[in-house]
């Protein structure tokens, strides 16, 4: 691993960042995401949304990390969600049928389409988490505390945890790493860090330029939770060695002071390139490889066409629509234009109306 090409020297840092999905990619500029998803018929579908202002609180360090932790659970979902729908909504000559599931049916039958999506995109976050808790939290305390019995350290008895943890997680990426589909989605995340270097380092965005950059980048989610994997076990030994309820306890309470940690951390490695960040970035970065593949041209088309539908002005109107492979709309669904500032008074006037009838 040459770290020179992944702490670029001449970069700019930005605060573009991304997310593989189902054959395709998310782009999160300044003001705006993106998600660009590959049609079979080899079309792009995109779609832009604007984010909304962030709250004043996430501004105050540590305390923001937890926020975009929790906002990152409910984005991914909502993003990965999104792209199997536009797969599963195409109907050209080469699409593929899917069959609704009877849970799903039942859900827009007594809720609606737009209630069944809302209580299926928070059901999957909260059984992420509780799955999350549970195999990378609880079991691993919970299978080394019969060891206690040969051996009273507790430095030891908590790296052996710590160390058990990270184990657990290398080994459920190295599984699902094996899935089809999950390779694919590995090659997009791939794209999505060659493109931000390309980006980063001023060139043109072509499949060519994007192409000659590493796949690894220093701000990578993965390289974030490698840090909390790193994080946990550094404050969980100081913790000592309690009884079992109460290490679950103290584990389950500490979750938000290790991602807001972990995400100062990681934002510190996306624009410093000292020795000390490349150290602490290297477990990360090894784990990354793991996480992402080399991309075809076809994977780089995709990410930049993302790429280029957030880096735009402000004041460009958000869109869903068919775009080719150069990123250029060629059929238009939806259209949302940005109010202006006497719309938003008028719409507030007649909220303000309607509360007092």
């Amino acid at each position: 691993m040459d770290l020179k090409k992944i702490f670029l020297k001449d970069a700019c840092p930005t605060k573009v960042g991304g997310q593989a999905v189902l054959e395709g990619i998310m782009m999160k500029g300044e003001d705006r995401t993106a998600v660009a998803v590959r049609l079979p018929n080899k079309d792009i579908h995109i779609k832009t949304e604007k984010l909304k202002e962030p709250a004043k609180w996430m501004k105050i360090p540590i305390i923001r990390g937890v926020g975009v932790f929790v906002g990152s659970l409910v984005t991914g979902t909502r993003t990965l969600m999104y792209s199997a729908e536009v797969l599963e909504g195409y109907d050209g000559p080469d699409a593929v049928e899917y069959e609704e599931d009877k849970l799903s049916l039942w859900l827009e039958k007594k809720f609606g389409e737009k209630g069944a999506w809302n209580i299926m995109l928070y059901a999957s976050v909260v059984i992420a988490l509780l799955l999350t808790v549970g195999i990378f939290i609880i079991l691993p305390t919970a299978a080394v505390n019969w060891l206690g019995h040969f051996t009273s350290s507790e430095v030891l008895l908590n790296l052996i945890e710590g160390v058990l943890r990270i184990i657990l997680f290398v080994l459920y990426i190295l599984l699902i790493s094996k899935m089809q589909d999950i390779q694919t989605v590995f090659r997009y995340h791939g794209a999505e860090h060659k493109c931000i270097h390309c980006f980063e380092n001023g060139l043109e965005l072509t499949p060519e330029n994007c192409q000659q950059f590493y796949t690894l980048h220093p701000r990578c989610g993965t390289s974030f939770l490698m840090f909390v994997m790193v994080i946990s076990l550094i404050l969980f030994s100081l913790l000592g060695w309690p009884s079992l309820v109460w290490r679950i306890l103290s584990r389950l309470l500490l979750i938000p002071v290790i991602a807001g940690l972990s995400y100062e951390l990681l934002r510190w490695a996306g624009r410093s390139d000292n020795l000390a960040v490349k150290i602490l970035s290297l477990p990360g970065l090894y784990l990354q490889k793991l996480t992402t593949a080399e991309p075809e041209k076809q994977h780089l088309e995709v990410a930049i066409a993302a790429m280029k539908a957030v880096m735009v002005s402000p004041d460009t109107p958000c869109y869903e629509g068919v775009c080719d492979k150069d990123g250029k709309l060629i059929q238009e669904e939806k259209h949302e234009e940005e109010p202006s500032m006497e719309e938003k008074k008028e719409q507030k006037e007649k909220d303000a109306d309607s509360k007092c009838l």
